[in-house]
């Protein structure tokens, strides 16, 4: 058993190793979840739309909070605070939705509120710690930093695309 945590460990070290060398020179849009602040591939970002009640769909897991129509396309609509462990916040005027591209699937994302776009060159990226196998870390990319702020950077295709989110298609091995 130590054995398959050390495997793993090794695996989401030289993922991280990856993801960094790949994000050297990214753009990122920044937003807040709670305290924290996140980072995402700006290219992954469609649009960001002020939020509005989805149309809620009977048996979902809590963090869909429902489906909306964005100019006749149907877009799920995920609630990043209540997936990834937040407390929860207030629906206000600073919440907003951020529609992704993702897989060639437009999803949107709930979030507090967006702060900027930033671009960070590799020097101002940090592996993200380890952790135990317990805990889900795949999408978290690396630790940025500019100035005094630390931002937590995702790779939110990762995220919005993993089997537990119901939203892609599992895809099928060759």
């Amino acid at each position: 058993m130590e054995m398959i945590q050390e495997g793993t460990r090794i695996a989401q070290q030289e993922a991280a190793r990856r993801a960094i060398a790949n994000a050297r020179n990214g753009e990122y849009l920044t937003f807040r979840l709670g305290a924290e602040e996140y980072g995402i591939d700006i290219l992954r970002v469609q649009e960001i739309r002020s939020y509005e009640q989805p149309t809620r769909i009977a048996n979902a897991p809590a963090f869909l909070k429902g489906v909306v129509n964005l100019r006749g396309v149907i877009v799920p609509i995920v609630d990043l605070r209540l997936k990834l462990g937040c407390e929860t916040a207030e629906y206000n005027h600073f919440t907003v939705v951020i529609v992704l591209n993702v897989r060639g699937r437009v999803v949107g994302a709930v979030v507090d509120s967006v702060s900027d776009v930033l671009e960070l060159g590799g020097d101002a990226i940090r592996p993200a710690p380890a952790t135990n196998s317990h805990i889900d870390t795949s999408y978290i990319t690396g630790i940025g930093s500019v100035a005094e702020r630390m931002l937590i950077l995702m790779d939110i295709e990762a995220l919005m695309s993993s089997a537990d989110m119901g939203l892609m298609e599992e895809e099928v091995a060759a």
